[in-house]
């Protein structure tokens, strides 16, 4: 039996409703995991800094797509709530059609400045062309990447989760096996490694959008449709946190390598990137929650339920906190199998990451609150709080503390900014959760 957004929400709906949404962001995740987990085996530690070097540029380009996506899947499930399915439908398809330009000129802009960029990261020499190699494979594909990071979101709301995290999974087997044979069996090197990311992103964007171009028993459809300004204006305001907090976080990756390759050189990058990896997996898990419980929070708020909004509430608040909880536990304890995975050649650039990552992993803790808070005003069309809660999290805090705690602490100061971070964006959270309980009532 197919669940809707208009259904009521107990903790197993909730929880089963979501679940695609989760896992889904996790195989999204495992595009970097698996790229760099071959690249360090099978490539070298040169190559794999360059691809950690380059990736959260990457990272920016895709945001948009988050942006659109979350920011206008919120408005889309409140006008279904409002009942207007036929408006609904023209604002999900222009969103669809402003992503498919941007994208197109996103990636004429980073070929012909991509040199650029890598010299502006501080990339020299070898590492320079292993960074220009990689963005600009990876790049051709970035069109079908935003694509993907739209539908992500638009498949919650035309309560299809299935089928996204279908989607998202067959993008993922297909990114790990062409990893295999590009990288270890024909030997292409880190090309083979960008060539199978940006096919499995091709995978991951173009089949969902055929799904929606054709006649189907989802909510939502691609159809005729023209320019909406406002509603385009609102959906980027209203998802502008999604998009900062992608920028900021790649901002706030590459000050970290810079820091990094001042107190420990290439290892030092080559140990972030590891557990920026692992960091992927285990915030997608938040991430992956709050991206299928946005459309439902939209829903009942267009709606009025307001009963169910704040049940909604309290049981997010619930299984967020239990699950930071877990993550923690399980990454303290999982810290040294896993950088062995990617770094067990190498004795001294083992001990550095898995003690980083160890560090790093308290964090977990407060950061499923603060990615909830964020996309729950963003559910509420209160684009201002959310990006508020998102750029003191993901940028002022953390450049704040990577360069603060360095100075007292040495490289564990590093690792244990992020964790400073989330405590002081979790007391803005909270703060915001107690202004806005009367404007909106879920408490």
């Amino acid at each position: 039996m197919r669940i809707q957004l208009s259904d009521h929400f107990t903790y197993g709906k909730l929880l089963k409703f979501v679940l695609p949404s989760i896992v889904m962001m996790i195989f999204t995740s495992i595009y970097s995991v698996v790229d760099g987990l071959f690249v360090s085996n099978f490539v070298g530690k040169t190559p794999f800094a360059a691809l950690n070097l380059i990736y959260p540029v990457l990272m920016m380009a895709g945001a948009i797509g988050f942006m659109i996506g979350t920011g206008g899947s919120a408005i889309v499930a409140r006008t279904l709530g409002e009942g207007d399915r036929a408006r609904a439908n023209r604002y999900f398809s222009m969103l669809v059609y402003v992503t498919i330009a941007g994208g197109i000129a996103i990636t004429v802009i980073g070929q012909l400045c991509m040199q650029k960029i890598a010299a502006g990261l501080g990339a020299e020499g070898r590492m320079a062309e292993y960074c220009v190699l990689y963005g600009r494979i990876v790049l051709l594909a970035v069109t079908a990447f935003m694509l993907q990071n739209v539908f992500q979101s638009f498949f919650v709301v035309a309560e299809k989760p299935q089928i996204g995290l279908f989607v998202t999974i067959a993008a993922g087997i297909a990114n790990m096996v062409l990893d295999y044979l590009l990288i270890v069996v024909f030997r292409w090197g880190l090309a083979g490694a960008a060539a199978a990311t940006a096919a499995s992103q091709v995978l991951g964007g173009i089949g969902p959008f055929f799904y929606f171009a054709r006649k189907n028993d989802s909510l939502i459809r691609l159809t005729k449709t023209g320019f909406d300004g406002k509603m385009l204006a609102g959906a980027c305001m209203n998802g502008s946190s999604e998009l900062m907090t992608n920028i900021s976080l790649s901002i706030v990756n590459i000050l970290y390598n810079f820091q990094l390759m001042r107190i420990a050189g290439e290892d030092g990058v080559a140990a972030y990137g590891v557990i920026m990896y692992v960091n992927f997996v285990f915030i997608a898990v938040f991430i992956g929650y709050s991206i299928g419980v946005a459309p439902v929070t939209g829903f009942h708020f267009g709606a009025e339920h307001r009963e169910e909004l704040r049940g909604l509430f309290c049981r997010s608040l619930v299984i967020v906190g239990v699950a930071g909880c877990v993550m923690v536990i399980l990454a303290e304890f999982l810290s040294a199998p896993l950088t062995r995975i990617f770094v067990g050649y190498d004795g001294g650039l083992f001990a550095l990451t898995s003690r980083g990552f160890r560090l790093y992993a308290v964090s977990f803790l407060f950061a499923g609150m603060n990615i909830y808070g964020s996309a729950f005003f963003t559910a509420l069309s209160d684009g201002l709080v959310s990006a508020v809660i998102s750029f003191l999290r993901t940028l002022v805090f953390q450049v704040a503390m990577v360069l603060i705690l360095p100075i007292v602490l040495g490289s564990d100061g590093i690792w244990l900014a992020a964790v400073a971070a989330e405590l002081l964006a979790l007391g803005v959270t909270v703060t915001f959760f107690a202004l806005k309980r009367k404007k909106y009532q879920y408490l």
